[in-house]
């Protein structure tokens, strides 16, 4: 399964990184406040990616909210982001295997109690990334600027030409 988690993450950080070059075209003056928007609806799914980052460590993320009160600017969020796509890669690359199936208990930042194995909270951060990156990209399609094409088969072929390759067998990728 941690194969298949390096494949996701990776396909993560791509779209982020796109999406942020998509987001330098909205004007700070003229589109200010579907900016505002964008950056608030990213730097929601980032401080949720530090809260679960949190969980899957032991620690404390120290968040009481799932958004901050303060909206950071495109380059703070763009390093941030990039920071946390890297913490995942990498930690998609150490976790032991067998530790995937692991439950931990924690608290949402409303009091309610929670538990997830592992795998679950890997597997919610990349979708609730890519759900909130369709909302962005449904801003930027409404401004006329077209959003990025990030799915997941555009990444694999991207990453992996010879996908596109027929007279050979298809790669195949561990998803195990």
């Amino acid at each position: 399964m941690s194969g298949c988690f390096l494949t996701l993450y990776g396909y993560h950080a791509w779209a982020n990184a796109d999406l942020f070059g998509k987001l330098e075209k909205l004007d700070p003056d003229t589109q200010k406040t579907e900016r505002h928007t964008a950056i608030r609806l990213i730097n929601h799914y980032y401080v949720v990616a530090q809260m679960f980052a949190a969980h899957l460590t032991g620690k404390t993320h120290g968040y009481t909210s799932d958004n901050t009160a303060d909206t950071p600017s495109l380059n703070e969020l763009r390093a941030a982001v990039s920071a946390s796509d890297r913490w995942y890669l990498n930690y998609v690359q150490t976790v032991p295997p067998q530790q995937l199936s692991d439950a931990i208990r924690f608290d949402f930042t409303d009091g309610d109690k929670g538990c997830m194995s592992r795998a679950e909270m890997l597997t919610h951060v990349i979708l609730h990334g890519g759900y909130h990156r369709g909302e962005v990209g449904r801003i930027l399609s409404q401004l006329s600027i077209t959003p990025p094409w990030d799915t997941f088969a555009v990444y694999l072929h991207q990453t992996e030409p010879a996908r596109r390759l027929h007279e050979k067998e298809p790669p195949v990728t561990a998803w195990t």
